[in-house]
């Protein structure tokens, strides 16, 4: 047996080692080919520039990946690796962007409409070789070289037809989906991918040249972050890793759900904060847990439109993330969906018992950027109503796959935020101040929290009133407790999984609720919006606009993208008030309101969650607040449509959106025999037992 064993493990690492030379083979020849076209005129202006540029930009990929290949990039003083890292974005930095070819715009206005938006498309996909250099993923090299020599040669040939590039694409697109989405799906739960895990354990991170070794792009943001980390006492570091970690211990916990069943923990942080993770690593070990980090999607296979999710740097240019969001328009049909799924089913069945360890996502966030509002943009691909329908049924069963072999009942997850330099000339006091606002004592918070609780879960409904401006005027209907003595509405939100303490919230009763929402300027997944509205009938979305651009039509196409998520309507899946008006009142004085991520934000004031509930994928699990009450209100009648047709209960989206304290006039619980009982009066809680909470104002 062991002799037979041995055998297998010759035969196999011969195998690999075949793969790997007909690899490099493929590498060398593609190289050879490219380096050849870079001198070429056989294709025909205007698009011989641009496979000159392309041509170019492989070259310098080929130098990178030497570099890292011989351990020289190890070896580069900081100021050779900030001009690389420059040479490797610069050419679709803001400056620089009016004159890219990433820029569909641009790219457009040089090949007109059809061949502009293909060009910048492999423009885009052919970027995703830095990271793949970085990470030694030769084969991920071959195959986008292969693809840009394959459309080159159409254009050698003369203008080729529109059909004929699309075919390349759409077979690039289908052929290598069991390559780059199998291997998205292994890198994250399976802790042997290490490349990330091994720089923030290794790496001297007293010398930044560390941040040069991930492959993302790098900003003072990044720079500072270590560096400000770099000063901080170790007493301090601990006491920041052990916030982040023991909130997602205590998610299991509250939540009765065994961890010690679990072996993988899925981080997910913004390149800076590796001092803080390295600890992060150890206590999450003295759990049984092992981390995997995986980068944010740089592939148009692998992505979620612009939103980012694993590890990432500075993002270069969010106007050039924004426009690329629809990528998929090029190939996305119902072949490309079953396909796609059934690699997804694949490798997940394949990694079954890999996936079923995974406790769930470890999330530390950045915050304090410029708030983006991008331009809408004709140029750029867009999806058909048949394609965005697809793509939400894609999404829907994506989720179900999931939640099949890694189960929403027995996983968990943790989100912590802090401040990036951006954020102004007092970044270091506000860094400290966020720390203190992390680390507040939930004791007192959990009192008074009960305190309203005690009073919400008397009510028919809470009425939501704004004032100074604020056009607010809802009726959030509440659940029915059929034994008030050990049933409640409301979770008590003690900063366990959602870190800063302070929220009390529940899943509403659709039917009857009913009226506008309205915010006069919020930040909602890195996107500004100014004067949202949205009005809803019988908690479902009904109408919405915003006042970020001239064209009404371009306000509801923004809402309908980044708040809908192409869904025609969403329902209201979470009301909730924040209570953290520390942190409030912290952000009046450094100025940074509109600077804040929602994680902090949705704590300083009402909070209204369009999508899904927040108990999506595990409402059979109980749950019990503080005082011992079982939480009942987990479900609507759009969410318990899982019990009969489990694809029409998720949206797979829930977002936030606050009120500001000195947006309100009044939030009032109206109780079934028609008593008011006033929560809040013009921004300052007035209920007995809650007066604490306006100490900060003063």
């Amino acid at each position: 047996m062991k002799k037979k064993d041995k055998g297998f493990i010759y035969e196999k690492e011969v195998s690999e080692m075949i793969d790997d030379e007909m690899i490099d083979e493929r590498y060398g020849l593609a190289l050879g080919r490219i380096r050849e076209m870079k001198n070429e005129d056989t294709v025909e202006a205007p698009f011989r520039e641009f496979f000159h540029k392309m041509a170019e930009f492989v070259l310098m990929i080929d130098e990178v990946e030497t570099l890292i290949l011989d351990g020289q990039n190890q070896k580069l003083e900081l100021e050779e690796l900030e001009r690389w890292n420059h040479r490797l974005y610069q050419d679709i930095l803001p400056d620089a962007y009016g004159t890219s070819y990433g820029n569909p715009t641009y790219a457009v206005g040089q090949f007109g409409e059809e061949y502009g938006q293909i060009l910048s498309f492999l423009y885009t996909e052919l970027r995703g070789c830095i990271a793949y250099a970085f990470e030694q993923k030769t084969e991920y090299l071959d195959i986008l070289f292969e693809l840009l020599i394959e459309i080159y040669n159409q254009f050698e040939e003369g203008k080729p037809e529109i059909g004929r590039i699309k075919d390349s694409i759409y077979w690039y697109a289908s052929d290598y989906c069991d390559v780059f989405v199998a291997d998205r799906v292994r890198t994250q739960i399976d802790p042997t991918e290490d490349f990330a895990v091994d720089i923030v354990k290794n790496c001297n991170l007293d010398d930044l040249r560390y941040l040069y070794q991930f492959g993302e792009y790098i900003s003072e943001n990044e720079l500072r972050t270590a560096g400000h980390l770099k000063e901080l006492p170790k007493e301090v570091i601990q006491k920041m890793a052990d916030v982040y970690t023991e909130g997602y211990r205590e998610g299991f916990v509250n939540t009765g759900k065994d961890l010690s069943k679990k072996e993988v923990v899925d981080i997910q942080y913004v390149i800076g904060f590796e001092r803080v993770l390295r600890q992060a690593f150890q206590n999450f070990q003295d759990m049984g847990l092992k981390p995997v980090l995986y980068r944010s999607g740089v592939s148009v296979l692998t992505k979620r439109e612009h939103l980012k999710s694993g590890y990432y740097g500075a993002i270069a240019n969010k106007q050039y993330e924004y426009d690329h969001r629809n990528d998929q328009a090029l190939f996305l049909d119902k072949k490309f969906v079953e396909r796609k799924l059934e690699v997804l089913q694949t490798t997940f069945e394949h990694y079954k018992e890999t996936a079923v360890k995974s406790a769930g996502p470890a999330c530390i966030e950045m915050f304090g950027e410029e708030p983006f509002i991008p331009q809408q943009k004709e140029e750029v691909l867009k999806l058909t109503k048949k394609q965005e329908e697809l793509q939400l049924q894609f999404y829907s069963r994506q989720s179900q796959i999931m939640n099949h072999y890694i189960p929403g009942e027995e996983r968990s997850f943790t989100i912590i935020s802090y401040p990036v330099p951006e954020i102004g000339e007092q970044y270091e006091e506000i860094f400290d101040e966020i720390i203190r606002i992390n680390t507040l004592d939930s004791k007192t918070y959990k009192k008074v929290q009960q305190a309203m609780i005690d009073v919400l879960d008397q009510g028919e409904y809470v009425h939501i009133l704004g004032g100074n401006g604020n056009r607010t005027d809802l009726k959030v209907k509440l659940h029915e407790l059929k034994n008030p003595e050990k049933e409640t509405i409301f979770e008590n939100c003690t900063a366990d999984v959602n870190i800063p303490v302070g929220e009390v919230f529940t899943s509403p009763v659709l039917e009857g609720t009913n009226g506008v929402l309205h915010v006069s300027k919020v930040y909602l997944h890195e996107l500004q919006y100014q004067d949202l509205e949205i009005s809803f009938a019988d908690g479902m979305i009904k109408d919405y606009s915003c006042g970020n651009f001239d064209d009404e039509e371009k306000n509801k196409e923004y809402i309908y993208e980044n708040i809908l998520h192409k869904h025609p309507t969403l329902p209201l899946g979470e009301f909730a008030i924040g209570t953290n008006t520390t942190a409030y009142v912290a952000a009046k004085k450094y100025g940074i309101e509109d600077k804040l991520t929602i994680l902090i934000a949705e704590k300083m004031g009402p909070h209204f969650a369009v999508g899904d509930t927040c108990y999506s994928w595990s409402e059979e699990v109980k749950l019990y607040n503080p005082d011992g009450k079982e939480i009942v209100a987990k479900d609507n009648s759009v969410s318990i449509r899982r019990k009969e047709d489990v694809s029409k209960a998720y949206y797979q989206c829930h977002t936030d959106i606050t009120i500001p304290y000195e947006e309100l006039k009044r939030i009032a619980v109206v109780t079934r025999e028609g008593q008011e009982i006033v929560l809040l009066e013009e921004g300052r809680f007035v209920l007995a037992g809650t007066e604490i909470l306006n100490e900060p104002f003063n």
